[in-house]
């Protein structure tokens, strides 16, 4: 069975829970435990640890303890939510990367198409690869967003790791990633090659004063993406408390909290990944926060994607020199959409990518004869 990769979590840490308010989420979550597995019939929501950061290049036995993260989490209070979580418990270390790999595509993709969406603590960040391949037998595309201070390539030749997991996922058969988006990349850690080839490729890349300075740029992106993948170096050492490795500048707690719950409200968002962490209690306390704000969020998805009936939406139609540009805005949120032609001949999996998520201001800029970005983009990539 699929789910025999994981492994239980210990006794003394459901004992910490135990005793904890009645009213926390430990109480409200359903465990595996010896001899207990949770029931997914119900569930909606699955935490995940996986014991292996060996892409991060620890080559000796190293001992994640994602306890301090379930503490953390698991003594905060719900909302109004609805929605059962459970915890399955650790995917242990395997034999080799590609065991603990293949142990994380296999339970992710049993979980996603049952939907269940997985949320996954690591571990390096190339684990998000195998968060990426478990969308292999669903035939869909894939867009992938990483909140990240780097882009994480990498030679085609270089083993799979935490700094070139992306090159991986671009060159690497079957082809399904769509679009890679980056939300907080710091110039000065990227060659500019690897910056241009971004461009390149028609990917989005946000810098970290751009969605520091207006965070409400980020919702689009993150509305529109199927996997988000957060490393947490890419939040700064005063806020995350990660001083082993010491970094500067960074997004602060509140808005790696905002991104988060932008990812949970995205209806199109299907697993969700926090890397790249250190093992300190301070460190812990915003993780726990994070998959908090991001669980907040999935409770209050509006199902607007696709379309349920276009009834509810108001169409806004915008002339331009060679072709009309048609937005929908949401009477229910005041979320924007544009429409982008299709070409019925194309693969199948791009059916869903007719709608492109985007916000007022690219409305405004169109009137004003200013032609959207991520519509250009989405363009140049052949799927019209």
């Amino acid at each position: 069975m699929i789910f025999d990769f994981l492994q239980p979590l210990d006794e003394g840490l459901l004992t910490f829970i135990s005793e904890g308010s009645a009213q926390a989420l430990g109480h409200k979550t359903d465990f595996h435990a010896d001899g207990r597995f949770p029931n997914l019939e119900n569930a909606k929501i699955a935490i995940i640890g996986v014991l292996d950061d060996r892409g991060a290049g620890n080559k000796r036995e190293h001992h994640i303890h994602l306890n301090y993260v379930r503490k953390e989490l698991y003594g905060l209070f719900p909302g109004n939510w609805d929605k059962q979580v459970v915890d399955l418990g650790n995917i242990p270390a395997g034999n080799s990367q590609q065991d603990t790999y293949f142990a994380l595509k296999s339970i992710a993709e049993e979980l996603i198409k049952n939907g269940v969406l997985p949320v996954v603590i690591g571990g390096s960040q190339d684990l998000s690869y195998a968060m990426y391949r478990a969308y292999d037998k669903l035939e869909q595309m894939v867009n992938f967003v990483s909140i990240d201070s780097r882009f994480d390539f990498g030679k085609q030749d270089d083993e799979l790791s935490a700094v070139s997991y992306l090159t991986r996922m671009i060159v690497d058969e079957p082809n399904n990633l769509f679009n890679y988006s980056n939300l907080g990349y710091q110039t000065y850690y990227n060659p500019q090659e690897e910056i241009d080839l971004i461009e390149k490729l028609y990917f989005d890349a946000y810098r970290l004063g751009e969605v520091c300075g207006n965070p409400v740029i980020a919702e689009p992106v993150l509305r529109d993406a199927d996997v988000v993948s957060v490393d947490m170096m890419a939040v700064k050492s005063g806020d995350s408390g990660n001083i082993v490795k010491f970094i500067p500048n960074g997004f602060d707690g509140k808005e790696i909290c905002t991104l988060a719950r932008y990812a949970g409200i995205s209806d199109k968002v299907s697993s969700f990944g926090i890397f790249n962490h250190g093992d300190s209690l301070q460190e812990a306390a915003l993780i726990a926060q994070i998959i908090w704000y991001f669980i907040e969020g999935v409770h209050y998805r509006s199902n607007e994607y696709p379309f349920g009936s276009k009834e509810a939406y108001i169409k806004y139609i915008v002339p331009s020199e060679d072709e009309e540009l048609v937005f929908y805005k949401s009477d229910k949120t005041d979320r924007w959409w544009i429409e982008v032609p299709f070409v019925s001949d194309f693969s199948n999996k791009l059916k869903r990518n007719t709608l492109l998520p985007c916000n007022h201001q690219d409305y405004l800029s169109a009137t004003n004869g200013e032609y959207p970005e991520r519509l250009w983009k989405a363009q140049r990539k052949n799927i019209i």
